[in-house]
């Protein structure tokens, strides 16, 4: 069973802020004891958290939809609601984490920082707050905010500088076997290797590098064909390529390497751009001293026109010339810069807690009708039998532009304005 998960959407959903206490200090022999509502408690946040212990998204593949807690309503004597706990959710370094609607780019986690992904909605304000010196008895609070919501798409990009490349059974997991410690399944018959595998290349003290076995590309794989497809974008981490070529006919290895040089062009033009060493493979089966196959392909592969900046026949089976390829591929990443992180595109999170982003507009004729979450809680929290119930409203309304957006559908002096079940006249 393949436990390799290296895609996944999920939703997540940070907890909406607790509201706002009204309330009035009631003590036997303390008259006019004021206000003193308490604040809501702040929502819960949801955090991703780069684990180096973790290789794959298989944690998220039967659990799709997080939410963190909510914070906690206000109460009197200035009690403030408890804020709701953070949700933190554990992936691999090298997670880039998408908007599933776009497609744009949030984060990058290659930094090993968390990310607070979906903020929790901030605490509404008790009456307390709004007590002063021409108010001294506010008949209502602030709702807590809304937090925020997100659908992402997280995918893994394998955090590794050398990636081995080839058609299958060109013998890269044989080769990963001979550089490093790592176990892949050898077999011989094609897609042996069902997800990438990483092993790390000691050369000498202090340089090493890591190493990632992508599995065998075949022809139209950035299409969608074979294996290969879902895990070409493993490739776009790496620094180097390694092009491993099977020896064979003159016209099977030139076919070979024109397929796959071919299918990292059609998947991303960057990826054709990497520096590439060509590695002659399976020379254990050419006749002693036989040299013409791998002078053929230098020529070829010279003149293609990819960034080739090494060729070297090896046998991943024997261990011929492994060393050689290794220490090559390591002063070529000497002079190659790190990766760089993926830009983040500018897309915006889901966050009512301060706008009324949400609120529908309808009507004409003198007659319009406003409505929306944010709108209800608003006018859960406030006091409109309250002359400064009402003023506070009415302010808050002007704040966040409802009349703006009244009036360019018509709204004018005197027409009637519909908050659900309240009626106001408009002047």
């Amino acid at each position: 069973m393949n436990n390799f998960y290296d895609r996944t959407t999920i939703t997540v959903t940070a907890g909406n802020g607790g509201d706002g206490a009204v309330s009035f200090h009631r003590e036997k022999y303390v008259p006019a004891g004021g206000p003193d509502g308490g604040d809501g408690g702040s929502g819960g946040s949801v955090i991703l958290l780069p684990d180096n212990n973790l290789s794959t998204l298989v944690d998220s593949r039967y659990k799709r939809v997080y939410t963190a807690p909510k914070g906690e309503n206000g109460s009197g004597r200035q009690k403030s609601g408890r804020d709701g706990a953070n949700l933190t959710l554990r992936v691999p370094v090298g997670t880039v984490v998408k908007d599933k609607a776009t497609g744009g780019v949030i984060h990058d986690l290659s930094d090993g920082l968390p990310f607070v992904l979906a903020r929790g909605g901030r605490g509404g304000r008790g009456n307390k707050r709004f007590a002063t010196a021409t108010r001294q008895a506010p008949r209502f609070a602030k709702p807590g905010g809304f937090g925020q919501s997100r659908e992402v798409t997280l995918e893994l990009k394998l955090l590794a500088d050398v990636g081995l490349i080839g058609l299958p059974n060109a013998g890269k997991s044989t080769l990963l076997a001979a550089s490093t410690r790592a176990n892949p399944k050898i077999a011989d018959y094609p897609f042996t290797t069902l997800h990438p595998n990483l092993g790390v290349a000691n050369i000498s003290d202090g340089v090493s590098f890591v190493l990632a076995d992508v599995p065998g590309l075949i022809e139209n794989a950035s299409e969608g064909a074979g294996l290969g497809h879902g895990f070409l974008r493993h490739i776009e981490r790496c620094r180097l390529l390694i092009h491993v070529i099977a020896a064979d006919e003159p016209d099977v290895m030139r076919a070979n390497f024109d397929t796959i040089c071919g299918e990292l062009k059609n998947y991303d033009t960057e990826l054709a751009k990497k520096p590439m060493i060509v590695a002659l493979n399976k020379s254990d089966l050419l006749p002693e001293g036989d040299t013409e196959l791998f002078s053929e392909l230098t020529d070829y592969a010279g003149k293609s026109g990819f960034p080739i900046v090494a060729l070297v026949q090896i046998s991943g089976a024997t261990g011929y010339n492994v060393r050689e390829l290794l220490r090559l591929a390591a002063h070529q990443l000497s002079q190659i810069p790190a990766a760089p992180y993926f830009e983040a595109d500018f897309v915006p999170a889901d966050d009512f807690s301060e706008t009324a982003a949400e609120l529908s507009y309808s009507g004409a004729d003198g007659e319009y009708t406003v409505t929306g979450p944010w709108l209800d809680r608003l006018l859960d929290r406030v006091n409109l039998d309250d002359t400064e119930g009402r003023a506070y409203f009415d302010t808050t309304l002007r704040r966040v532009g409802v009349y703006d957006r009244l009036i360019e559908l018509g709204l004018q002096a005197g027409d009637t304005i519909i908050f659900y079940n309240w009626q106001f006249v408009y002047n």
